[in-house]
């Protein structure tokens, strides 16, 4: 790694359907895990043990390193007071930082408006990497690239066609329109159309100049993890780059223990082919990156999976961030849980962005995270 004068950049991998924290940074020495989790519970001599209260789930080796090189911060019982259970409304409430009302401005869409105010970026100051435009991304005014896949990038999806384009642009309408109205949404697509144009071409110039040592995975996680290094490694000036996991992913109702395995597998190995590309490439020194989810799963397995919970666990990872554990472990005490069985938050998520905000882009973080939040000291 070198040290470089480069802007910081921010990379958000968001895990879409609502990850199961208790599985994912387990405390296996808490009988109370045993006793809720007959069916799913981790044996305690296969989990990667961190301080011997506490550790990461088995698939997790590649992600284990960086703790090891203290470069892993774990943020526990994040969330938001009186939770929601919905996945689209507690997104939103993650996207806008609008626990209270409908939000219709993301916080990245409002950070990329500070980082360039006047659209000198053309598009790709931000770029999201899946299909549509997440909410946190959204503002009035910022035009931000969706790359479905980089390689055959159009405008707000990486599909060939003006059938299928038109599906995508009437897709981002139904989801968005009811909640923010469809004049917010007209209006939102006239702005940005010629700029996601622009940035497409600007785009296009990153794979062809794009070698690698390293070999991500054929999965959705590992395209898009590749996409992410390939425009970062363009030096477009790209600062905030996002993704989400497979839609619902983690919405392990059922046979949770296969399929979280398998979507830890996934992450993991491609978070460590990222950090190692860019590591190959003496580049990664001013990047961190970011991962969450809407909410956690309930305390309680159901025998096959587990259901929407509350507080759970978010990680960063870069050479700039103060590996440790932040928080604490909420407590699986009866009496201590939200009601209806579920972990209760002990940390704001926005706390967590008041850091990213100040301590890594250089912004005010109140205006954005709508209130005065307190710093977790992670970088």
């Amino acid at each position: 790694m070198v040290s470089t004068n480069k802007d910081n950049v921010l990379v958000v991998l968001s895990l879409s359907g609502g990850n199961d924290g208790l599985n994912t940074v387990i405390p296996f020495n808490d009988g109370h895990y045993r006793d809720y989790r007959p069916a799913l519970g981790v044996p305690a001599e296969a989990v990667l043990d961190l301080n011997g209260e506490i550790g990461l789930h088995p698939t997790m080796g590649p992600l284990k390193k960086y703790w090891d090189e203290g470069k892993l911060a774990i943020f526990l019982g994040i969330g938001y007071a009186n939770p929601s259970y919905s996945h689209f409304r507690s997104m939103d409430i993650w996207h806008t930082c609008e626990p209270d009302t409908i939000g219709t401005e993301g916080w990245l869409g409002q950070v990329i408006k500070e980082l360039d105010p006047n659209n000198e970026g053309q598009g790709i100051t931000g770029v999201n990497f899946g299909r549509g435009l997440p909410r946190a991304l959204a503002k009035e005014g910022v035009p931000v690239a969706s790359v479905g896949n980089l390689e055959t990038y159009g405008l707000l999806t990486g599909i060939e066609g003006e059938d299928q384009r038109a599906e995508a642009l009437d897709l981002f309408s139904k989801i968005y329109a009811p909640t923010v109205g469809q004049g917010f949404v007209n209006d939102y697509l006239r702005s940005t159309g010629t700029y996601a144009r622009i940035g497409a071409d600007i785009l296009a110039t990153a794979p062809p100049k794009y070698t690698s040592n390293v070999e991500y995975s054929a999965t959705t996680v590992g395209q898009y993890m590749k996409n992410i290094a390939q425009t970062y490694l363009a030096d477009l000036g790209t600062r905030v780059l996002f993704t989400t996991s497979p839609y619902n992913g983690f919405d392990t109702h059922a046979n949770q223990a296969s399929d979280h395995a398998r979507l830890w597998t996934d992450v993991s190995a491609n978070v460590d082919t990222f950090v190692s590309d860019l590591r190959d490439h003496d580049a990664s020194d001013n990047v961190i990156t970011f991962m969450f989810s809407e909410f956690g799963r309930r305390v309680a397995d159901n025998g096959s999976g587990t259901d929407h919970g509350a507080g759970s666990v978010a990680f960063a990872v870069g050479e700039k961030v103060k590996g440790g554990i932040y928080g604490t472990y909420p407590s699986l005490e009866p009496g201590a849980q939200e009601e209806g069985g579920n972990l209760r938050s002990n940390m704001d998520f926005r706390q967590v962005y008041a850091t990213i905000l100040e301590d890594w882009m250089g912004l005010d973080s109140n205006p954005i995270n709508r209130g005065v939040f307190e710093k977790v000291p992670f970088l």
